[in-house]
């Protein structure tokens, strides 16, 4: 029997992207994100998950598929994803489908052919070939360090308020 692996389909700004189904925890719908003054970049915001601010990335705006958050902003269908650790959140068009290909199937993509190697290996798909991401490099050591940073804050800053 060949070995498999499961993705995720996924809409960015039109284009077709997939994740190892491995590396997510959870698919979250689109709920409000608090978006403090200033995060402005791929930051939409930060994802209260009891009590504990989770930053979420618009992935089209880190892939530099979309300059300004979505005019549909709100709309049912976008998603979060949220990473194997559960520490930062993706946000997406849309999540599309599950499914599954042979490994035989991928196609490796040299890491300098991409920013920080964020393509990890393509799938031709029907009539489209398929970008596989990889969560971990996806943002850089400088970007993970200013979004920690960020988070940090706004964690300090929901303590500072009495409990509901």
């Amino acid at each position: 029997m060949p070995e498999t692996e499961a993705f995720l389909l996924l809409d960015v700004a039109g284009v077709a992207c997939a994740l190892a189904r491995s590396s997510v925890s959870e698919i979250l719908p689109l709920p409000d994100l608090h978006a403090p003054p200033g995060s402005g970049g791929f930051l939409a915001g930060f994802l209260n998950l009891g009590g504990v601010p989770v930053p979420v990335v618009d992935l089209a705006r880190l892939l530099g598929l979309r300059l300004v958050a979505a005019p549909g902003a709100d709309d049912p269908y976008r998603h979060i994803l949220l990473d194997a650790e559960g520490t930062t959140g993706f946000l997406v068009d849309r999540v599309e489908n599950l499914f599954v290909v042979e490994a035989s199937a991928l196609r490796p993509v040299s890491a300098e052919r991409t920013l920080n190697g964020c393509v990890v290996s393509e799938i031709a798909r029907a009539d489209t070939l398929v970008h596989v991401l990889g969560l971990p490099q996806l943002l850089t050591v400088e970007e993970r360090t200013r979004l920690s940073a960020l988070t940090d804050a706004a964690a300090t800053r929901l303590a500072a308020l009495p409990a509901a």
